[in-house]
């Protein structure tokens, strides 16, 4: 039976998966700092989405980079998750 560990090595072989990967990092950043926030403040993701007067269904395309959020949603869910939101460019 193949481990993650291993099962990633493979995948990670292929030239189409590093890119695809690399690609969609900033989404996948995005995702994460977003559950975690949530998590934080004991919310579920229903509770997140009545408070933003949204469905549960677009906070899991969130949350599964199912879907690419306005700047102007995100700083709706910073404001709603009590926290900020930080855009950086360059190093």
């Amino acid at each position: 039976m193949m481990n993650w560990k291993t099962h990633k090595r493979q995948l990670l072989r292929n030239p189409e998966v590093r890119r695809a990967l690399k690609e969609s990092e900033l989404e996948f950043q995005i995702a994460r700092s977003i559950i975690q926030a949530r998590i934080k403040r004991g919310l579920t993701q229903e509770q997140l989405a009545r408070k933003l007067k949204t469905r549960q269904s677009v906070i899991s395309r969130l949350e599964t980079v199912k879907t690419t959020p306005t700047l102007s949603f995100l700083k709706r869910v910073a404001e709603t998750l009590n926290t900020t939101l930080r855009v950086e460019i360059g190093a």
